[in-house]
């Protein structure tokens, strides 16, 4: 990880992070997060619903890669602040040997990232600071532990929506997986409104309006499924990431949630 000292924390300014742990019901977060939190939760308390199921899609999907598909070699893009079942825990249970990296630029999680860097001693875990924005500097620093010329599983859940313009978001996707060769696995999730509607929307207007860092964009369940062009999609497809083979994960609830995604695979 890079020693560089890590930029202030400002607790006084919302931010996705700590934010998102909050629903998550972790410890690391701010008043300004709570009441940004409080107040989505009274226009959209489904938001609970959508972060719980964001990351038990995460459980599943790195159940699968680990398990079933045999993937020993994870980038993890958009970290977020540590909680149970992290990417590398969940991999190294079922193959201790995996090599994990996880890439974010908040500074509070540059703080806790020695909680990430926690691995099995067959494997490796590493934290980079580095931003979506720029793919180059991530495929750089991540080779440092990962072989790209082997598969690797690109992990690109809730972060997408915080690049706003989705021309970009799109080259981000392309330029990480033509770093990667054949046999490697995508799995992606964004945030959309094909469930709730308007009430989504009203979510992030009052989470864009209020302050919440960074800003956040929407997209249609059709731009997600865009992010796959030119991989096999795998079964079910695209969809409500709470539906995602449910089998894998015993989650407390199978209800369809405003986050959509799928697992794909490079040929």
């Amino acid at each position: 990880m890079s020693e560089r000292k890590p930029p202030a924390i400002d607790s006084s300014v919302p931010h996705s992070a700590r934010i998102w742990n909050y629903w998550l019901g972790g410890k690391e977060h701010y008043q300004a997060d709570r009441d940004m939190g409080d107040q989505i939760m009274k226009y959209f308390p489904e938001i609970v619903e959508n972060a719980r199921g964001n990351r038990y899609f995460l459980c599943r999907a790195v159940r699968f890669l680990a398990a079933d598909a045999g993937i020993r070699q994870f980038l993890d893009i958009g970290t977020g602040l540590p909680t149970e079942d992290n990417t590398h825990e969940i991999a190294q249970r079922i193959a201790p040997e995996t090599r994990v990296v996880y890439v974010d630029n908040d500074p509070l999680v540059l703080a806790h990232a020695r909680a990430l860097l926690t691995s099995s001693p067959e494997g490796a875990t590493d934290y980079i600071d580095a931003d979506v924005h720029d793919p180059d500097a991530i495929l750089e620093k991540a080779s440092a532990t990962l072989d790209l010329s082997q598969p690797v599983a690109l992990m690109l859940l809730g972060i997408l929506q915080f690049v706003p313009d989705s021309d970009e978001a799109a080259a981000i996707v392309r330029q990480l997986l033509d770093a990667l060769p054949a046999g490697s696995y995508l799995a992606l999730s964004h945030p959309t409104n094909a469930v709730r509607g308007a009430r989504m929307d009203a979510a992030v207007q009052q989470w864009n309006e209020g302050g919440g860092s960074p800003t956040l964009t929407l997209r249609t369940p059709e731009q997600v499924t865009r992010y796959f062009d030119g991989l096999d999609l795998l079964d079910p497809g695209v969809g409500s990431t709470a539906l995602w083979r449910p089998e894998l994960f015993d989650a407390d609830f199978t209800s369809p949630i405003d986050d959509f995604g799928g697992v794909a695979v490079k040929r």
